[in-house]
């Protein structure tokens, strides 16, 4: 793992919202209501987590011009720190 995914790795380990929400797109696209329901999330919070993991590169949004029903995954770089975030807990 190089210097950069672990700096977003350390990014979103220390924030249990942006890990928790990180974690349930793995494998999976998911709406922000989706999302929110998996985690326990409040939604009026998802919108800036998500936010964040776009920002930081670890999701992206599949149909960014749509302003319902937009779906959000895990880019590689995300992906990689999520498998982090996983092995790291058992």
């Amino acid at each position: 793992m190089d210097d950069e995914v672990l700096i977003k790795l350390a990014y979103v380990d220390i924030s249990s919202y942006r890990s928790r929400a990180a974690k349930t797109l793995k494998d999976d696209v998911k709406t922000p209501t989706k999302i929110a329901n998996d985690t326990g999330i409040r939604r009026n919070h998802i919108s800036k987590v998500l936010r964040e993991l776009k920002e930081a590169g670890v999701a992206e949004c599949v149909n960014e011009e749509a302003h319902r029903g937009r779906l959000y995954r895990l880019t590689s770089v995300g992906d990689e720190i999520v498998d982090e975030l996983i092995s790291r807990e058992q």
